[in-house]
């Protein structure tokens, strides 16, 4: 069973974001960059299939040399191999051409696959777009913020919190699987994965080794305007008898807050 794992670099959840209002984009220089958290439960879900099944996990990245640090990460944690897919456009948050690149690259060079297994989302861009896209573009089934997976021969059995109950989704293999919370504790990386995973080469394959063109992965997403979230305000104290409270609260919610 060949398990593919396809990540992404994304800030620290902890960092202060700065943005370039210019070109909309976010300021990288001192921020630090991590494996998305998403990403590394579907890392760990890669390995502990291989352990119970056999096969590989290869881990994937879209982005440009920058991605070789979580790539490494990946294969610290235990995954086999990893491949860069070169993109200059890295940090896009167009994720039809994202998903575009990876399906290209799985129909020209990595065919051999059972499971393609992502994070449900990224923090950097919180879209939840891509792994639906990559299953659409590749006629695969698929299954999203799953919690708990289950796999027999060629049959998968994918379990996802809805509210107030739980779905149940049956699928055949190869599919897509997205992964959310709850689904694993991911691992951490040993002495010996780290030291192993400094010595083995990262390939990096660019789009037009995947004989994609430029005009097929035109971008159909454009970002007007980037800003940051509004400061909070100081919450409000009402300190009156409880019928002058009430309609102090009332006219709060429809004049200020205006949600009702």
């Amino acid at each position: 069973m060949n398990i593919f794992v396809f990540v992404k670099r994304v800030p620290d959840t902890e960092s202060k974001i700065k943005i370039n209002h210019e070109t909309n984009a976010v300021v990288e220089e001192g921020l630090n960059f991590i494996l998305n958290p998403y990403d590394e439960l579907a890392v760990e879900e890669g390995l502990r299939l291989r352990e119970s099944k056999g096969g590989k996990v290869i881990a994937f990245s879209v982005g440009d040399e920058q991605s070789l640090v979580i790539l490494k990460k990946c294969l610290a944690m235990g995954a086999d191999e990893a491949f860069l897919l070169k993109d200059k456009t890295a940090e896009t948050y167009d994720g039809l051409r994202v998903a575009r690149i990876i399906a290209g690259a799985l129909k020209k060079k990595f065919s051999d696959y059972s499971l393609l297994f992502f994070g449900k989302q990224s923090v950097g861009a919180d879209n939840s777009q891509v792994p639906s896209m990559v299953a659409e573009l590749l006629g695969l089934p698929q299954a999203n913020v799953v919690t708990k997976l289950e796999i027999e021969g060629e049959k998968g059995t994918a379990y996802r919190e809805i509210e107030g109950a739980t779905e149940k989704v049956v699928f055949s293999l190869p599919a897509v699987i997205s992964a959310q919370k709850g689904l694993n504790e991911p691992r951490y990386e040993t002495l010996r994965g780290i030291m192993m995973a400094k010595k083995k080469e990262i390939p990096v394959i660019t789009i037009e080794d995947l004989g994609l063109k430029e005009d097929e992965l035109v971008p159909c997403l454009e970002i007007i305007k980037m800003e940051s979230p509004a400061s909070r305000q100081a919450g409000k104290i009402i300190d009156d008898p409880p019928q002058e409270a009430a309609r102090k609260l009332a006219e709060f919610l429809r004049k200020e807050a205006k949600v009702i």
